[in-house]
């Protein structure tokens, strides 16, 4: 069977809570998500060892971390990172806007799933939701 093209339209939509993540679309090798996170909305320290991710801010600004909660950089509209697959990172908005940031992962098709690996603890929105 001959592959086919998946068109995608993203819209943003009022939310409750610090933070919110939209799968767009996805294939056998990638997922591509927009997150929205306002003050308050920022994530732990962690990894995924199967999936090199691409970030790309939309609007606001995001400014990552890796271990020791060194400063990787701020990174602005237009701008972003590529974060390796194993890499240990976490962060959050660095503005007053609201942080609208594209992240597009790839899979490392010699791994059999993905997952999310954490190295600090859940930060308490993370935990009352169930995990993330």
């Amino acid at each position: 069977m001959e592959p086919e093209a998946k068109p995608f339209k993203y819209q943003h939509r009022d939310y409750e809570g610090p933070k919110k993540s939209t799968l767009v679309c996805s294939s056998d090798l990638m997922r591509v998500h927009v997150q929205e996170v306002k003050s308050g909305g920022e994530n732990n320290l962690h990894t995924h060892p199967a999936e090199d991710a691409f970030w790309y801010v939309v609007n606001g600004a995001v400014r990552f971390y890796g271990e020791g909660d060194k400063v990787i950089g701020i990174y602005n509209k237009g701008e972003g990172i590529l974060i390796p697959r194993g890499f240990k990172y976490w962060f959050e908005s660095a503005s007053d806007e609201p942080l609208e940031v594209l992240r597009i992962g790839a899979r490392d098709q010699t791994q059999k799933e993905l997952k999310r690996v954490n190295a600090a603890p859940l930060k308490d929105w993370m935990a009352e939701r169930g995990g993330f």
